[in-house]
């Protein structure tokens, strides 16, 4: 499509668009929740990771010996368990995480919902004088 069919458009393009202040706290709150979202999405990552790592180490407990203890870190020290005891930690620690994701995965829908209707409303108003995608 050719420029020249929309004249109006292409005209007040280059006008832009009056930016009032409504409409900028609407562009800082998107930015805020931009923001937020993506250290969520980083801490979502990291769980999961975190999530896999108990996962592999489930299987490695199964598969040692019942007498020999278990070296099980406590922040930055080691502790000797029982097999059962170890396995129990580790079963706690899954369930722990398993909540926390489920608990980011909510929060990040719920910005992302509300991201999408600010991004609409501004989208509506300012068209291609704003970007609102990630790059």
């Amino acid at each position: 499509m050719s420029s020249s069919r929309f004249p109006l458009l292409q005209r007040e393009e280059e006008r832009g668009v009056e930016v009032t202040w409504e409409d900028q706290k609407h562009i800082n709150q998107f930015s805020k929740l931009n923001t937020r979202v993506e250290r969520l999405e980083e801490e979502y990552k990291k769980q999961k990771e975190e999530k896999e790592y108990l996962d592999d180490l489930a299987m490695e407990i199964e598969l040692a010996d019942e007498d020999e203890p278990i070296f099980y870190k406590v922040g930055d020290a080691f502790i000797q368990l029982p097999l059962e005891k170890a396995q129990t930690r580790v079963e706690k620690a899954k369930e722990n995480i398993d909540e926390h994701v489920e608990k980011l995965d909510s929060q990040i829908s719920a910005i992302q919902s509300e991201m999408d209707g600010l991004k609409k409303m501004l989208y509506d108003k300012f068209g291609q004088a704003i970007n609102l995608e990630k790059s």
